[in-house]
C-alpha cells in the first residue's frame, strides 16, 4: 500500500483525457481445480495457476473451497481461486521448515542463492508480457504501468538483493587483547511468513521475497484475495528457476482465516506485512500471542506535501499531481494532504486543478491510459464516502468527486481535489486510499511543520522550495521515514523504506531490508582466560 518505487525511469504522463473502448472482455472458459485458462483482450489464452503452491507442487485447498476474484475495470466476475486452509498453512510451514533445514538456510553457499535469484530475474523478464496482462487485468492497473514501472522494478530488486545475498558479514571484535577473540554471525531467522497486498502485486512480492532469499529464509506468502494470480504465476517461475521445494510456498486465501493462520502459527519465526494499521494490529497481537516470532509492518500514511512560495509552481505542481494520482491513489505514500503557502494558495490550486482534468483515465489495456479503476467496489464505496464527508465537513470540492462515465460499472473514483480543509476533517486525518487531495494554507514554517505533523502516521512527505537552508530544516522536523525534496515518490531498492508512528515498524529495501530477515549471534572464543570467583 505505497507508493511503489522506480529503479531509474519514472514520470507516467498525466496528460490528455482519453475516450472509453467498450470492446473489452475477459473470461475464464475453463475452471479446473488448479489451473483456468484466461481468454485475453487479443482472443489468445493463456494458462494460469489458481490453486496452492505447497513445496513446489500446484494443489487444491485441502477443503476445496474458492474465492471469486473480479475485475475492476468493469466489476464482472474474472475467476475462482483456491482458497487455502490452516490445514493447508500447517503443511506449507512444515515444507519450508524442512527446506530451511536441509536444502536452503546455512545449508547452501550464499553464492548460489544469488545465482538463483538472478536466474529468477531472468524469467521474469522473459515472462514480462504475459504477467504484466495479468496484473492489468486482476489490479486494474493500466498495462504500460505494469510493463515499464511495477515488473521492471521488481526484477530490479531481485537483482540487488542478488548481489547483496553473499555480502552478509560480520565484525570481528578485537577488544580483549589476548584473552578472547569475539565475532558476530549473521544467520537467516528462519521460516517467513508474508503478507502483501493489492495495491502493487508483482512489486509488493518482490520486496518480501527478495531480501528473504537473499538471507536464506524460507517463505510462507499470502497475497492478497483480491489479486492472487500474479503471485502463483512468480511461483511457477521459481520452481522454474531451480528453487528447493519449500522454499517458496504461496497460499492464496481470506485474510480473516489464511492470513490469521499463518501469523499465529507457532513453526513460524517472522511476519512481513504490508497493509492496513487494523490489520497491522491484529498481525501483531497475534504473532505476540503465539511464539512472540518477529513482525516488519509497512501500513498506512497520510502524507502531507508543503509547498512553499518559493517553489517552482508548475514543476511542484506536476510532482503534486502525481504524488496523488499515481496508481489511482492507491498507495500508502499517495500525497494526501497539501499545504501551500498563502501567497501562491489560489494560483497553486488552479494549476492543480488543470492537471487533474487531464489525466489519462481509462481501461488498463489501453497503453495510454495512467489512471485506472480502484480495486473493488468495496473500496469505490469508500473512497466516495470520504468525499462526501469532505462536503458534509465544509470543504470546497474544487473537481472530480464521483465516477467515470467511460465504464459505469467499472470501480472509478475522479481526481479530486479538496480546498479549504481544516486539520479536524475526516478527509485531513484518515487514510482514504484513494485519488483525493485535501488542500489548506499556510502562513509559516512552524505552521507548515506543525501541520505536516498532525495525524498518526508518518510514512512519506515532500517539501517543494528553492531556498536550500529551509529545505534542510523543513525535511529534519517531519515525523516521517521518507522525506522527499522538490519531487515525489522517487524510491530505490538500495535505500530503505518505513514508517514512523503508526506507519509501521521496520525497514524494507537496502541493506537495512536484508537485516530485517538476519539473526545476529555473538560467538566468544575462550583463548587465555580463567574462572576468577570462587563456586
Amino acid at each position: 500500500m505505497l507508493l511503489r518505487p522506480f529503479s531509474s525511469v519514472c514520470r507516467l504522463p498525466l496528460n490528455t483525457r482519453y475516450p472509453p473502448s467498450f470492446n473489452h472482455r475477459y473470461s475464464h472458459f475453463r475452471h479446473m481445480t488448479t489451473r483456468t485458462s484466461l481468454t485475453l483482450p487479443s482472443g489468445s489464452k493463456l494458462e494460469i495457476p489458481v490453486g496452492l503452491y505447497i513445496n513446489n507442487e500446484l494443489v487444491a485447498a485441502s477443503d476445496n473451497q474458492t474465492f471469486e476474484t473480479r475485475i475492476p475495470a468493469t466489476g464482472e466476475k474474472l475467476l475462482d481461486v483456491q482458497h487455502a486452509t490452516a490445514e493447508d498453512v500447517d503443511k506449507a510451514v512444515k515444507a519450508a521448515r524442512k527446506a530451511f533445514k536441509t536444502t536452503w538456510g546455512n545449508t547452501i553457499h550464499a553464492t548460489e542463492r544469488a545465482a538463483l535469484l538472478n536466474k529468477f530475474a531472468d524469467l521474469i523478464e522473459r515472462d514480462l508480457e504475459k504477467l504484466a496482462i495479468v496484473e492489468s487485468i486482476n489490479g486494474g492497473k493500466g498495462i504500460r504501468m505494469a510493463k515499464e514501472v511495477d515488473i521492471p522494478d521488481s526484477v530490479a530488486c531481485l537483482r540487488y538483493y542478488a548481489g547483496l545475498a553473499d555480502k552478509g558479514h560480520g565484525q570481528s571484535i578485537n577488544s580483549f587483547g589476548t584473552d578472547k577473540f569475539v565475532y558476530t554471525l549473521h544467520q537467516p531467522i528462519g521460516v517467513c511468513g508474508q503478507i502483501i497486498p493489492w495495491n502493487y502485486p508483482i512489486q509488493m512480492w518482490a520486496w518480501k521475497v527478495a531480501p528473504a532469499l537473499a538471507a536464506g529464509c524460507t517463505i510462507v506468502m499470502k497475497p492478497s484475495e483480491l489479486t492472487p494470480l500474479t503471485a502463483l504465476m512468480l511461483n511457477e517461475l521459481a520452481i522454474e528457476a531451480g528453487f528447493p521445494p519449500g522454499v517458496v510456498n504461496t497460499l492464496p486465501g481470506l485474510g480473516a482465516t489464511t492470513g490469521d493462520a499463518i501469523s499465529r502459527h507457532m513453526e513460524i519465526d517472522k511476519i512481513a506485512f504490508t497493509g492496513s494499521v487494523l490489520t497491522g494490529r491484529k498481525i501483531s497481537k497475534a504473532a505476540a500471542d503465539s511464539n512472540l516470532k518477529k513482525v516488519t509492518l509497512e501500513l498506512g500514511g497520510k502524507s502531507p506535501i508543503v509547498v512553499f512560495a518559493s517553489a517552482d509552481l508548475e514543476d511542484a505542481a506536476e510532482w503534486v499531481a502525481t504524488a496523488i494520482w499515481f496508481n489511482s491513489g492507491q498507495d500508502c505514500t499517495a500525497g494526501s494532504r497539501l499545504y501551500i503557502e498563502e501567497p501562491i494558495y489560489d494560483k497553486f490550486l488552479e494549476v492543480l486543478k488543470t492537471k487533474a482534468d487531464s489525466v489519462a483515465i481509462g481501461l488498463p489495456e489501453d497503453d495510454k491510459t495512467s489512471f485506472g479503476p480502484l480495486i473493488s467496489k468495496l473500496q469505490q464505496e469508500k473512497v466516495l464516502g470520504f468525499i462526501k464527508s469532505g462536503k458534509d465537513q465544509g470543504a470546497r470540492l474544487i473537481t472530480g468527486g464521483s465516477n467515470w462515465d467511460g465504464s459505469p460499472n467499472g470501480y472509478y473514483v475522479q481526481p479530486t481535489i479538496f480546498a479549504d480543509t481544516t486539520p479536524g476533517m475526516k478527509i485531513v486525518q484518515e487514510e482514504i486510499f484513494g485519488p483525493v487531495i485535501a488542500a489548506s494554507r499556510f502562513t509559516s514554517e512552524t505552521q507548515a511543520i506543525d501541520l505536516a505533523n498532525s495525524t498518526v502516521y508518518g510514512l512519506g512527505a515532500a517539501v517543494f522550495t528553492n531556498d536550500s537552508k529551509q529545505a534542510m530544516r523543513v525535511s529534519a522536523a517531519i515525523d516521517s521515514g521518507t522525506v522527499w525534496v522538490n519531487h515525489y515518490m522517487m524510491v530505490h531498492n538500495g535505500v530503505p523504506f518505513g514508517g514512523f508512528k503508526q506507519s509501521g515498524t521496520g525497514r524494507e529495501l537496502g541493506t537495512y531490508g536484508l537485516s530485517e530477515y538476519q539473526e545476529v549471534k555473538a560467538v566468544h572464543h575462550n583463548l587465555a582466560i580463567k574462572p576468577t570467583w570462587p563456586l
